[in-house]
């Protein structure tokens, strides 16, 4: 194949031809579903053709914000990447990421994260490690028990719950750090149905103070698991409820499945000690805007100070330069500035700081900054507690 991969937007002529590279790669059924072929709002799709106009890659440009500390960010979160076996480890996937993020850029995105199945090319792409998403077993039985408030209904759940279940949500993702917003572009469905089997819902005077979502699986023996999509609470009391009513499972599904969030309501009710680890799933994070990353953002309030460094991003060349970070007041500003900076950042450096993954020191010790300075002073860019996520994509 020639080296050259033409990089742009497909059409919905191309669709068919991206959903058979995809389907190849990822090893999908060959029945295909009906809306595969169909443009869907809130994201863009890319490809690469080789000088025949064969479709050689793919890469979809998800169209989120995140939550960073109150405010949202968008993002151009990345899924769906294939290229063709007679096409890998010739640039196409570094063409095709480079492609898309010169589009996220003119769209206004800040930033980016994505699930790898190999880190590799997008770590040469700027994308570092941040964070992992991970699913764990516990023993339904070694679920706390306690007596049930009298404050507090429980019920199930309906779709006329939904808008209010968003709601709490956002009351517990808006003030952490990388989680999506769910709201607009792919999250807007009319007809949107209940999530999995079930709903669970705490409430307190009529007010949803916990859910959780779940489904149910198969058989009551001793392989049988509820899968726990997402428990989330707002009060220590509706936690408490959600995993008294999560234990009562006990006789006939041994085994919770669920994904914990660090520090939450739910989690610090849980057996955590005890569990095992299912499955797990890396991310990478990486800037789209340098500026637009810092100024979209919230900070803590207490955090104040003022540090130059140079910044160097092969794939994003707006990014690359001299910049001078100030913070103060929850609210931070990147500008460049002339001259050289005694500390020298790698992206991915940037990428591991600003989402709380590694400290100034260790991204040195990691060759990801440089320089004579304190690295200790780039702390400032990683303030902020660690970025997660609850959601795949």
């Amino acid at each position: 194949m020639p080296a050259t991969a033409h990089v742009r937007e497909l059409t919905a002529d191309d669709l068919d031809a991206a959903w058979e590279l995809g389907r190849f790669a990822f090893g999908s059924d060959p029945q295909r579903p009906a809306p595969a072929s169909a443009p869907v709002h809130g994201l863009t799709r890319y490809g690469a053709f080789d000088d025949t106009g064969r479709l050689v890659g793919k890469a979809v440009d998800l169209h989120h914000d995140q939550w960073w500390s109150g405010r949202a960010v968008p993002a151009a979160d990345v899924a769906g990447v294939a290229v063709a076996p007679e096409a890998r480890n010739r640039g196409v996937a570094r063409a095709l990421l480079a492609g898309l993020l010169r589009g996220a850029h003119e769209r206004g995105a800040a930033i980016s994260t994505l699930y790898p199945t190999v880190a590799a090319p997008y770590r040469a792409c700027g994308w570092e490690s941040a964070g992992v998403l991970r699913n764990v077993d516990l023993a339904t039985a070694a679920l706390p028990r306690h007596r049930p408030a009298s404050h507090l209904t429980i019920r199930a759940g309906t779709t006329a719950d939904l808008a209010a279940v968003d709601a709490l949500y956002e009351k517990v993702a808006r003030h952490r750090n990388g989680m999506l917003t769910r709201r607009g572009g792919l999250f807007d469905a009319a007809d949107r149905g209940l999530p999995g089997d079930g709903l669970t819902l705490v409430e307190a005077d009529g007010e949803l103070v916990g859910y959780a979502t779940w489904q149910r699986g198969r058989g009551y023996g001793a392989d049988s698991v509820l899968t726990v999509d997402e428990a989330l609470a707002v009060t220590a009391e509706a936690a408490r409820e959600l995993v008294g009513v999560l234990g009562s499972w006990a006789s006939v599904a041994p085994t919770l499945r669920l994904c914990p969030l660090d520090g939450d309501a739910v989690s610090i009710q849980l057996p955590l000690e005890s569990a095992r680890e299912h499955e797990r799933d890396l991310w990478m994070h990486r800037p789209v805007d340098v500026a637009l990353a810092v100024s979209a953002r919230g900070w803590p309030a207490h955090t104040r100070g003022v540090v130059d460094f140079g910044l160097t991003d092969p794939l994003a060349e707006w990014n690359t330069g001299t910049w001078r970070l100030a913070v103060a007041d929850g609210a931070a500003e990147l500008t460049r500035v002339d001259g050289e900076a005694d500390l020298r950042l790698d992206v991915r450096g940037f990428a591991l700081l600003y989402a709380g993954a590694a400290r100034a020191r260790s991204v040195a010790q990691a060759g990801l900054l440089h320089g004579a300075g304190d690295p200790t002073a780039l702390d400032l860019l990683g303030a902020g507690s660690p970025a997660q996520l609850l959601d795949y994509f």
